[in-house]
């Protein structure tokens, strides 16, 4: 089942089921001996904080699990685990959970290695010390964070969400266990999944993709395209489980060689103002964003299916299955709304990235369109 593509990619990944107990002797070939296990408290509270706490102990490496994460981190979230993390002298970092657990692992990278604030960081290389090493054990198929340079923390006062990158900030190593995502509740494993589709679309036609890029792009399609409704259906089913966990996975890497595009700039939004859960946002506007891009019998997404119109029907079929909403109005956002947030994803860093110039009036169009 694995993809010979992970040659290519700079994470160590370690792929398969019951490879969680493996963290711990991991964490000591990077030479880790002090451990701040980032987690949240749905993680704790399924059990797999117990399991991955066990086999780093047995490998000989202290501990401390940090569970004060929540969706969407903010500064707040990193700076309580940067106070722990000093306290206690750690000498490496475990992310372990979905994407919001990963990036707060990150943030807490940056700032207590190179100090400072998160806003400090905001763009790209703006590190200059070496960071501790981090292992990256995604609990959800989706954000592909375990594969990505960037964290995403949002600053409480302004809602923004900062893209905070740097090479130093990537996972030493990621452990890929499918059976960490067999738990999942529906309505979490739905939305993680659309954010993971959305991945390998936006980066198979944004402006950034490169020939390496579109292989991870289609490979990441090819499994997810296939298996979503599979492991909606039935979490137990093993091979869908694998082929999600590494579709999503593969999409990161497309995501750290390539970049995103117009349907993540609609969506971020959507989250800072309304609160909608991010998979939601974009798995709401993608198809949307799709059918933008392929106006006029233009398909950048050519690689993933025969026209974009036959893409975006694809897309839907999807969010019906997963029971995700498809208009903006059963979120209760209204077009007295848009104006707003048409000025919003314009600003946003992804919109730069889209095939098609994406400004305000054109956010504007596809807010309405998915009115």
């Amino acid at each position: 089942m694995q993809s010979d593509l992970l040659n290519h990619s700079r994470v160590h990944v370690v792929f398969g089921s019951g490879t969680l107990r493996r963290l711990g002797p991991i964490v000591v070939e990077e030479c880790g001996t002090r451990a701040l296990l980032v987690t949240d408290p749905g993680i704790v509270k399924a059990g797999h904080v117990e399991r991955a706490t066990a086999s780093l102990r047995e490998a000989g490496v202290e501990v401390t699990v940090f569970s004060g994460v929540h969706e969407n981190p903010t500064t707040e979230h990193v700076a309580a685990g940067v106070q722990i993390a000093r306290e206690l002298g750690i000498n490496a970092i475990v992310g372990f959970g979905g994407g919001s657990s990963m990036d707060c692992a990150k943030g807490i990278n940056f700032l207590l290695t190179n100090g400072g604030r998160m806003q400090d960081y905001w763009g790209v290389g703006k590190a200059t010390k070496p960071m501790l090493p981090l292992i990256a054990v995604p609990t959800t198929a989706g954000t592909g964070s375990e594969a990505q340079s960037f964290a995403l923390i949002t600053d409480p006062d302004t809602h923004q969400k900062m893209a905070c990158g740097d090479e130093k900030a990537l996972a030493r190593a990621a452990i890929l266990d499918p059976d960490l995502i067999a738990t999942v509740p529906r309505k979490v494993a739905a939305a993680t999944g659309i954010d993971a589709v959305a991945h390998s679309v936006e980066t198979a036609g944004c402006k950034r993709r490169t020939e390496l890029s579109r292989r991870f792009s289609c490979e990441a399609w090819r499994r997810l395209d296939g298996s979503l409704e599979r492991f909606l259906k039935n979490p137990s089913d093993a091979v869908a489980r694998e082929d999600m966990l590494l579709g999503a996975h593969l999409a990161g890497v497309a995501i750290e060689k390539s970049m995103l595009g117009a349907a993540h700039s609609c969506a971020n939004p959507l989250t800072s103002e309304f609160g909608v859960v991010h998979g939601v946002a974009v798995g709401l506007l993608l198809p949307h964003v799709i059918r933008f891009n392929g106006a006029d019998g233009v398909n950048p997404y050519s690689e993933l299916c025969d026209d974009a119109e036959s893409l975006a029907c694809r897309v839907e079929a999807m969010l019906q299955f997963a029971g995700l909403p498809q208009r903006l109005g059963d979120l209760d956002i209204t077009s007295a709304d848009f104006s707003r947030l048409a000025e919003m994803a314009a600003k946003q860093w992804t919109a730069q990235f889209n095939p098609r110039f994406f400004g305000v009036q054109e956010a504007l169009a596809v807010y309405s369109a998915a009115a």
